[in-house]
């Protein structure tokens, strides 16, 4: 009743109001896809040399493999089954060492993640401030 005599209707106040609400949350929807777009434009320069990595990678595994393998079977020279003896061998050093890289591999992601944080967290900031604005004006 206050603000009629100020000259501001009830329909121009809700009218101010919902514009300033869809002001609001464009403004976020925009914060949130400039954030993703940035996370997604390292990730594809990422995800190329992280290709390049795994073709370069498996070819010297393979290769270092068979060094392996063919080392601990000339020291197995007498025995017939020399070669099964050092492929098994390589196996169970290399799923320990796949094991100690998964492990750490799942602490990075743990800890960074791909979630866009900036963006939620201006997020939970509004949501508290909106809160906060609900109470003073009840």
């Amino acid at each position: 009743m206050n603000n009629v005599s100020k000259g501001t209707t009830f329909t121009e106040m809700v009218s101010t109001i919902k514009e300033q609400v869809i002001q609001f949350v464009q403004t976020r929807i925009r914060l949130f896809k400039v954030e993703l777009q940035q996370k997604l434009a390292l990730l594809k320069i990422a995800a190329l040399l992280g290709a390049i990595a795994v073709i370069l990678v498996s070819t010297a595994y393979l290769l270092i493999t068979l060094g392996l393998v063919a080392l601990v079977a000339a020291a197995l020279a007498e025995s017939p089954y020399r070669w099964v003896f050092g492929f098994l061998a390589v196996a169970i050093l290399f799923t320990i060492l796949g094991g100690i890289a998964a492990y750490f591999a799942k602490l990075e992601f743990a800890l960074k993640g791909i979630v866009p944080r900036r963006t939620i967290e201006v997020l939970k900031g509004d949501k508290i401030w909106l809160q906060s604005e609900a109470r003073n004006q009840l």
